[in-house]
């Protein structure tokens, strides 16, 4: 069992426990909680808990908080990468407001009520985070099931309805199992499901993303799809997985996670390219990504910078442009992860996000503003 690591006095409440049972565990995040008055907290768990034996926990120790959380495909804490963990960020209720909801059943999702229930979430928190003073920074962190496809739709509405409030936030993930996932919600961790949070404080806070990959010469147009299923057929009129194969220059590579991060397709939207990655190779020769694809799509394939190096300056800009950083809440997509693996680069990677205070976890998407994205750390930096 290995100890929780909560933040310094004063700061946010940032404590992780590997305990095997989840009670176990949750009454080291509540140890660490003590006394401090919250008002509310994030929790991201490794999908080995049982969902059933942890939401119980939860409820029992940590009931009293206004809670948000998913399942995960890694954890961040304060080792760097990190697994078979639960992870806890609180935000003390002197600096913070925090305001949560919940959409449920996305696959009958609903733009136009979803946009209502936004903006009344919205003007709520707005008129509740008085109490923090003029100037208050205010944000919202978003949670989603990472296998729902719905990312694109909710993050677009959610955004809209937002205005010129910032969106940031993840896909849950269960592993690498690609089965079910949960999004913590009325007691229970559940599929189908998305979490919005409304956050104000009187701290600086602000939403980053950062991309580790740039577009190769490769080009692949995507001549068959299934968009509802984010299935591709075929790429230039022939096999999507033999094309896919060709183009990244490895012609009798397996196609596997290691290989979907090493060579992440891009598509050019906005005038950025953008990771559109591979989730899985099936059976068929085709291809299932993580994120929105149709017919006629035109993507790169991404070929990789200098990611420590990128890091270091990425870490310097929040520096210099929050001042002194109390934690970085991280959404890392889980193809980062395994592409630092394949690299071994997991030790250098986790010093990094250890030395700048990161907590979070590893997604299957990740949400910045209005974008649902690929393979990035998109991250709300909080200063002190």
């Amino acid at each position: 069992m290995h100890a929780p690591r909560p933040s310094a006095a004063g700061g946010l409440v940032v404590a992780s426990s590997h305990a095997a049972c989840p009670i176990e565990a949750v009454a080291e995040i509540a140890a660490a909680i003590g006394e401090r008055a919250l008002a509310g907290g994030i929790i991201f768990c490794s999908s080995r808990y049982t969902r059933e034996g942890l939401a119980a926990a939860i409820g029992e120790k940590l009931g009293h908080v206004p809670l948000a959380g998913c399942t995960s495909a890694g954890e961040i804490t304060g080792r760097g990468y990190d697994a078979d963990s639960l992870l806890f960020m609180g935000f003390p209720a002197e600096d913070f407001t925090f305001r949560v909801m919940h959409v449920s059943d996305l696959d009958s999702f609903d733009p136009e009520d979803a946009r209502r229930r936004i903006r009344h979430l919205a003007a709520n928190a707005r008129h509740e985070a008085r109490i923090l003073g003029e100037g208050a920074s205010e944000v919202a962190l978003f949670l989603v099931d990472g296998l729902s496809h719905r990312e694109e739709l909710l993050t677009m509405t959610v955004q809209d309805a937002l205005g010129d409030i910032p969106l940031i936030g993840g896909s849950s993930g269960d592993g690498l199992i690609f089965s079910e996932t949960g999004v913590l919600c009325d007691g229970a961790f559940r599929s189908g499901t998305a979490a919005i949070v409304m956050l104000a404080s009187a701290r600086p806070m602000q939403v980053y993303s950062e991309c580790f990959y740039e577009p190769g010469p490769a080009r692949m147009v995507v001549t068959a799809a299934d968009p509802e299923r984010r299935i591709v057929h075929e790429i230039n009129a022939a096999p999507a997985a033999d094309e896919y194969r060709r183009l990244a220059g490895r012609p009798g590579a397996e196609l596997n996670t290691a290989f979907f991060a090493a060579h992440p397709p891009m598509v050019r939207a906005g005038g950025t390219y953008h990771v559109r990655a591979v989730q899985t190779a099936n059976p068929d020769g085709s291809l299932t990504f993580y994120g929105a694809v149709d017919r006629g799509i035109v993507l790169a394939v991404g070929e990789p910078v200098d990611r420590i190096a990128r890091l270091k300056s990425f870490f310097a800009r929040l520096r210099d442009e929050v001042g002194e950083v109390d934690h970085v809440l991280g959404f890392d997509c889980v193809l980062n992860r395994i592409d630092a693996e394949s690299g071994q680069i997991t030790s250098k990677v986790s010093e990094l996000y250890a030395a700048n205070h990161v907590a979070g976890f590893n997604t299957y998407g990740e949400q910045f503003r209005a974008a649902h994205l690929n393979q990035t750390l998109s991250c709300l930096v909080i200063g002190r």
